[in-house]
């Protein structure tokens, strides 16, 4: 998988993220990105904030611990030879 996707902070700074897995749990959509096309670097994972009606996904940065370390179980899962820390 090689889409791009570009995040904008607060504070206006750009952050370009390489998609390297998604998936889908109870209807919300997730991405398991990175800062490198090759993965080698640290990792983010993305939820799909945006309304149902939408017709352009908005993401943002998972930040509550809980949640980061079930999603990462979940890709660990889908991506089973590789090791990554957030």
């Amino acid at each position: 998988m090689e889409d791009e996707i570009r995040l904008i902070g607060d504070d206006g700074d750009e952050l370009t993220l390489y998609v390297i897995e998604e998936t889908k749990i109870a209807g919300v959509n997730y991405l398991l990105a990175a800062e490198d096309e090759e993965g080698d670097s640290e990792v983010y994972i993305l939820k799909d904030v945006s309304p149902a009606d939408s017709l352009e996904a908005e993401y943002e940065i998972v930040e509550d611990e809980s949640e980061q370390s079930y999603l990462i179980k979940i890709f660990s899962e889908l991506l089973e030879d590789v090791d990554f820390e957030l």
